[in-house]
């Protein structure tokens, strides 16, 4: 499974692709005596986060906003970070079988909903795939990069299973000594947090990132749209292929093209099937989510990831999901969109000079 977001879909002030696309330079985006554009971002869950919002008089400023994002990341990586020893799902984690451990909410909210996306996947997206990403040399626990035999697979493969996991009342149980990761969810959730916050807090028009899962509402200071930059899978250079306009949207981009490990000449990705145990071998290079939720963005881009270019397809369609999929061929890369997709990104052109880098690429 893809549980490590990198940051292919990037926003605002920290992004690559996306300076002069969502509105994150002041100068850019004409202000007027009643509103103007505010940024700021900081480091989190390893890599970053940044918000960009339309500050009119009466709405608070970045000094009240930030230390409330803030908060709400502080939040998440004490609840469901597996790279600090004393979270809330790594003392879980480090229990063995047949415990049960009193769990915050949204930790019980994002296991049901794994649940969910393991049951409609077969079992191919699990979050309890820690052990197999450990033992390929992905996972938090990773020494090194391998390719374990037949033996070590079936060992690890003991440990995963989403119906291994049970929630009584408010408390998590396990009957098996998995281990739940929520790398592949947990920034969307992040993301969809802070949207609500900010909205409580009376802001209307903003674009919030973290890891690159995004979410944007409403419209820049001039009245245009928060428009966002899709990558090029390329691991050698950064380069837009389309940009897409969004409000009240979530999206996330999944991809397997910049961390893997090569043996013997055979390409190991860092995307695992939970049904075998073993990185995906198939064409699908990326595939772009957009979702009211960005907590369901950022799962299902990871879920239509394993799944493949056919399979991921078939899904997509079946479960009215808007999904826009690079796929590998001997020539480069073949581009696929759906309806629901092209309906909601509209038609916009690249700026000049990423058009430019995109054709010299």
């Amino acid at each position: 499974m893809n549980l490590q977001k990198l940051d292919w879909l990037r926003a605002c002030v920290f992004g690559l692709l996306s300076v002069g696309l969502a509105g994150c330079d002041p100068a850019a985006d004409p202000q007027t005596p009643d509103s103007r554009l505010e940024n700021f971002g900081g480091p989190t869950m390893g890599s970053s986060y940044s918000v960009s919002y339309v500050r009119r008089a009466d709405q608070p400023g970045v000094a009240v906003l930030q230390p409330e994002v803030q908060a709400i990341l502080a939040e998440v990586d004490q609840q469901m970070s597996t790279w600090r020893s004393d979270s809330d799902i790594e003392r879980f984690n480090a229990l063995p079988a047949d415990s049960c451990q009193a769990m915050p909410e949204p930790v019980l909210q994002l296991v049901n909903l794994g649940e969910q996306l393991s049951q409609t996947s077969e079992g191919r997206y699990d979050l309890t795939v820690e052990p197999l990403l450990n033992l390929w040399g992905f996972g938090p626990q990773s020494r090194t990069e391998q390719v374990p035999d037949a033996d070590q697979l079936a060992q690890a493969r003991l440990r995963v299973g989403y119906q291994h996991l049970r929630i009584e009342g408010q408390r998590l149980c396990k009957d098996a000594a998995v281990e739940v990761d929520f790398n592949s969810i947990a920034a969307g959730y992040a993301v969809d947090r802070i949207s609500a916050r900010i909205q409580a807090l009376g802001i209307k028009d903003f674009l919030v990132e973290a890891t690159g899962e995004l979410k944007a509402v409403g419209k820049k200071a001039d009245g245009s749209p928060w428009l966002i930059g899709l990558e090029q899978p390329r691991d050698d250079q950064r380069i837009a292929q389309r940009v897409i306009a969004l409000d009240g949207y979530g999206v996330s981009t999944s991809g397997d093209y910049r961390k893997y490990f090569l043996r013997d000449g055979h390409r190991y990705s860092h995307t695992l099937d939970a049904l075998t145990g073993a990185p995906v071998e198939h064409a699908l290079a990326s595939v772009t989510v957009m979702h009211p939720s960005a907590l369901m963005a950022d799962g299902l881009s990871t879920l239509l990831l394993i799944l493949g270019p056919e399979r991921g397809w078939d899904y997509a369609e079946q479960h009215h999901i808007a999904a826009f999929f690079v796929i590998r061929d001997d020539k480069g890369f073949i581009i696929r969109s759906n309806r629901a997709f092209d309906q909601l990104s509209g038609n916009h052109e690249l700026p000049t000079k990423l058009a430019n880098d995109a054709t010299k690429g």
